[in-house]
């Protein structure tokens, strides 16, 4: 037996060792040795063609909406234009071994790839200046290993036959840092209207901030991100004594500014806004501009000859755009308003409102941004946010929290462990979490009481819902748990959704919209309940094609036969819209009653900081907020004759006009009937099983089990002291 195991030992070590041990030294020649350099011709250059948008006409045309380009002025610069300080923040933020390595840096690309291998994919950087020029010039753009040996590879070999003067040169007159613009040059004309040549230390560090994700960091759609940047990079800066103490003081309060938002304060680096072609629609081009880049890069989208056409429905904006300009009238910025309508069978999105005038901010606050992943290895994420590793829209506005809206999720995550609607809780008017002490508990509170101050005796949770308690679900998050309730906010389709257990207290405000979300999510999460459990990811592209190599029409994108997935079950789905019909007829949000079938949810946020409804019919789910753009702590208070702004005053209201005019020609349907407790019960159980993509996960210890009715609408057995909401109080979260 011994024996066996020796030769079985022997075969392995030649079969599997040596093979990877010769791998790995060839490897290593290639990159360290001084071997001749062999590069290859680059990839030929694209021909550069504007792509077009197209929206599709009721009567099948086609109208152009709007053209992507590249930028006018993406001109070839001359060596001396480009000012020291500029290579130096691009040198210290990028790379700052760049003038000693040999086109690797090999702690660097080591750091990177063990990252890449705990995860089984490319998630962290790593890139030298060489690596990064070389995978725009010689290599494709697909996240993978195979990619990045040969990106590497092939940077050791062009650093052996180039001066690094000329490789940092070509690098930067070629890299693409957003709004169409490539090279430094087209940069600094794009966002400060100047010769590359007259930048400043601070504008030098902005551009230099770009490079890693130009969505992300661009100053028009992310100022804040933006802003952020510009510090971080002047930090490594005087670091890397690139600038002296002197410069960065003088430089560091110079905060990105946009000309837009008039003269600014104090010392800034102004942006101006874009000079581009005006289009009719131009918070959904944006969207559509941010969704492509995304997805194919920024050489695909303003050089590729792309024909797009969208799912817009041009009623259904300019009916969007008309509600948003009407309850913001008599206001001014930067109180903002956000609409995003998508259509739940397909997942088309239908109509985007990002702000109140594009003209003046191009903060698209309908999409939202994605959380920055902890930098701390120590700290434990649970549930991650989708938007960290995938190719989602990034940038363009900030997440704004929810309050009640949030609930939804969680009753959907509670119905799918088991938990039944007609499950009793205790209502009072305040609640302590067990076990928390002050500055513990999320957003550092450890009492979580009800709007106006109602509540008293019990609660069933279609109850709660309706009159949203916030004691009672604050009791039913602990018992589902946050991990789970975060994961179910994720899987119906909310991308920033996370969770970590040192970064959120499990504690009831976890169930009352702590975590940022953008409108366009949670009209798609909320389109998944219309469409019975079945989710399509949102998109604004119906049908894109792109040139082939000899000039023929290929399909690049083809969602005209949408494919859905089905997340929960339709029994739980159906119960869930079963519920939130009761905060329309019933409930926080009668405003939003439209006379025909429909279901949603009033939101809130702590001090009345952002205010939401999101809602749905069988054919059109639409989210509305409401809040200020330059601050999630100030209060809407005293607009348009409404004293405190709850979910259920102005964006109720918006909701009703823009859907009522949305659906007008459009045949009332009613949703599924909603089944019987018995029924649900069955429907779920392969879910609490661990069957049908469930997690097996029994309820905590201690919580009570569901009082069963006989059907969807009851019997309920709750105690005789009713939940109570303050006489004459209006509408709440």
């Amino acid at each position: 037996m011994r024996r066996l195991l020796k030769v079985l030992a022997i075969l392995v070590l030649c079969t599997v060792m040596v093979p990877l041990a010769a791998a790995v030294t060839l490897l290593a020649t290639m990159l360290f040795a001084p071997v001749p350099a062999l590069l290859p011709d680059p990839r030929p250059g694209m021909v550069s063609q504007p792509s077009s948008v197209y929206l599709l006409e009721a009567n099948g045309d086609r109208r152009q909406i709007s053209v992507f380009r590249e930028f006018e002025q993406n001109l070839p610069v001359n060596k001396p234009d480009i000012p020291r300080v500029l290579k130096g923040a691009v040198v210290a933020a990028e790379d700052k071994n760049f003038y000693s390595h040999g086109g690797v840096d090999p702690r660097g690309s080591l750091r990177a790839l063990l990252a890449d291998v705990r995860n089984r994919s490319v998630v962290q950087g790593g890139s030298t200046i060489t690596q990064q020029y070389v995978r725009a010039v010689y290599v494709t753009r697909e996240r993978t290993l195979a990619r990045k040996v040969r990106e590497a590879v092939l940077a050791q070999q062009l650093d052996r036959q180039m001066d690094k003067d000329e490789v940092l040169f070509r690098y930067l007159s070629s890299i693409y840092l957003g709004e169409g613009a490539y090279g430094v040059g087209a940069a600094s004309e794009t966002y400060f209207r100047k010769p590359v040549s007259e930048l400043t230390v601070s504008e030098a560090a902005m551009l230099a901030g770009l490079i890693p994700s130009p969505s992300r960091y661009e100053p028009r759609g992310n100022p804040g991100l933006a802003e952020t940047k510009r510090r971080l990079v002047l930090q490594k800066m005087l670091e890397e004594r690139v600038i002296d103490q002197r410069q960065f003081d003088e430089a560091m309060p110079k905060q990105v500014w946009l000309a837009t938002q008039g003269p600014s304060a104090g010392p800034a680096t102004v942006v101006y806004p874009p000079r581009e072609q005006v289009t009719e629609f131009p918070y959904f081009v944006d969207y559509v501009r941010r969704y492509l880049i995304a997805k194919y890069g920024p050489a695909k989208v303003f050089r590729g000859g792309l024909d797009i056409t969208v799912t817009l429905d041009p009623a259904r904006q300019a009916q969007a755009e008309a509600t948003v300009a009407s309850e913001l009238k008599g206001t001014k910025s930067p109180l903002e308003m956000s609409l995003v309508a998508v259509e739940p069978p397909t997942g088309y999105v239908k109509a985007l409102v990002g702000g109140r005038d594009f003209a003046a901010s191009q903060v698209n606050l309908a999409l939202g941004g994605c959380p920055d992943r902890p930098t701390d290895a120590k700290i434990k994420v649970e549930v991650a946010a989708t938007c960290w590793d995938s190719p989602s829209v990034d940038g363009g506005g900030t997440g704004r929290q929810p309050g009640s809206a949030f609930k939804p999720f969680v009753l959907t995550a509670a119905l799918s462990e088991g938990v039944l609607p007609t499950k009793v809780y205790r209502a009072p008017p305040t609640f302590q979490i067990p076990g928390c002490r002050p500055g513990q508990g999320s957003a550092g509170r450890c009492t979580i009481g009800n709007a106006e101050g109602g509540g008293g005796g019990s609660a069933n949770l279609r109850q709660a819902t309706v009159a949203s308690i916030n004691t009672v679900y604050a009791q039913l998050v602990r018992d589902v748990g946050c991990k789970d309730a975060g994961e179910m906010a994720k899987k119906l389709g909310i991308t920033a959704a996370w969770y970590s257990p040192q970064f959120h207290t499990c504690s009831g405000t976890y169930a009352l919209g702590v975590i940022d979300v953008s409108p366009l999510d949670m009209a798609s999460a909320y389109g998944v309940l219309a469409a019975r459990g079945k989710r399509v990811d949102p998109t604004p592209v119906l049908l894109a094609t792109e040139l082939g190599p000899k000039g023929e029409r290929a399909v690049l994108e083809d969602n005209t036969e949408p494919k859905a997935k089905q997340v929960i079950p339709e029994a739980v789905a159906d119960t869930v819209t079963d519920i939130l019909r009761g905060v329309i007829t019933d409930g926080t949000g009668t405003a939003a009653d439209i006379g025909r079938p429909a279901a949603g949810k009033t939101g809130t946020g702590q001090n009345y900081t952002n205010a939401w409804f999101d809602g749905y019919t069988p054919t059109l789910a639409t989210a509305v907020w409401m809040g200020y753009s330059d601050s999630q702590s100030r209060p809407l208070t005293n607009i348009r004759g409404v004293g405190r702004v709850f979910g259920g005053t102005i964006p109720a209201r918006s909701w009703h006009d823009f859907m009522a005019v949305a659906l007008k020609d459009v045949p009332v349907t009613d949703f599924s009937q909603a089944p019987p407790i018995s029924s649900l019960a069955e429907a779920v159980r392969p879910q609490r099983e661990g069957g049908a993509g469930g997690t097996g996960r029994a309820l905590a210890p201690g919580s009570r089990r569901a009082v069963v009715g006989t059907g969807s609408g009851g019997p309920y057995e709750v105690s005789p002291a009713r939940p109570r909401v303050a006489a004459k109080s209006p509408p709440t979260t």
